[in-house]
């Protein structure tokens, strides 16, 4: 499969996730409503899910450099990475992004900002004395693509969805905790659709973190490819995801609420070699190795 094909397969299997994800919300939505008989509490879950999410989109980029101590990156200090973005950036047909740094040795970058006028690249100093031009370039067309692809909004679609569903399931287990519930539908349904949906609703929150860490796993594997296909050279881009994913130590202020965002897992190298199926699972980056076959275009 070429970069071209993969982008494509990329963006298909992203939004069948989006629609799983839609799938299990209003099943969710849908057996509590049924059980209380009072679509009111739906109603509520998605205003508060949807508005702490939208200003959280509003204001990501504030939010974000500021959780990782980020700082402007003046253009004397770090020419090569004014001067690389800026070319990329009309390359791609983007204005230029803001840029910031992070004092740390962990090579590792991120995009952010809720659209293409308001967007940001961050790079870790790290990273930036650590790449080749060549290597940089790749980082730089990665967090480019992430920006033109409205990954932001697209990640901000799971967390609303992801945050509805997790709203939803409390509130369902604190109301019938204290004996909640439509008496009618209690003793009038069927026993095994209330145990299924029981089950289900408990079980809800923790699909719908793993349909999230799904989208942001494809995210990835598409801002490699869209990346590649913007500089034409995708060996600059694996040398420097080889790079990135041997290098040992965390980040000093890696935390799970922004690790998403990397191009690198912020917690740094996985001790043990291979990840088994269940920590792929759980996590927010596909691994290293296939992510540098699939710019090569070779087997993992």
């Amino acid at each position: 499969m070429n970069l071209y094909e993969q982008r494509s397969s990329n963006i298909r299997k992203t939004w069948a996730l989006v629609l799983g994800f839609l799938v299990v919300a209003i099943a969710v939505g849908y057996v509590i409503s049924w059980y209380y008989n009072n679509p009111s509490i739906l109603y509520i879950a998605v205003i508060m899910a949807v508005g702490t999410n939208f200003y959280a989109y509003w204001a990501s980029d504030k939010l974000v450099l500021s959780m990782n101590r980020a700082r402007p990156a003046l253009r004397e200090e770090f020419f090569d990475f004014y001067t690389v973005t800026e070319n990329l950036a009309i390359t791609a047909g983007l204005p230029k992004p803001k840029l910031y740094v992070i004092d740390d040795s962990a090579p590792n970058a991120f995009a952010t900002g809720r659209d293409e006028n308001h967007a940001v690249v961050c790079a870790t100093t790290g990273l930036l004395s650590m790449m080749t031009r060549a290597e940089l370039e790749g980082v730089i067309s990665h967090e480019l693509s992430h920006i033109k692809n409205r990954d932001m909004l697209l990640m901000t679609i799971a967390v609303v969805l992801a945050g509805l569903i997790a709203i939803l399931a409390d509130l369902f287990m604190r109301m019938s905790f204290f004996g909640g519930g439509n008496r009618n539908n209690r003793e009038g349904g069927s026993p095994v659709f209330m145990i299924l949906g029981v089950v289900g609703i408990i079980l809800a929150p923790i699909a719908a973190q793993l349909i999230q860490l799904a989208i942001s796993r494809r995210r990835e594997f598409l801002a490699d490819a869209s990346g590649a296909l913007l500089t034409r050279y995708p060996e600059g881009l694996a040398s420097a995801l080889a790079k990135i994913g041997s290098y040992g130590a965390p980040m000093r202020s890696a935390n799970t609420a922004t690790a998403h965002l990397f191009i690198g897992d912020p917690f740094g190298k996985k001790a043990g070699g291979a990840a088994g199926w269940i920590e792929k699972m759980f996590a927010t980056h596909p691994p290293v190795q296939e992510r540098i076959a699939a710019l090569l275009n070779k087997q993992a």
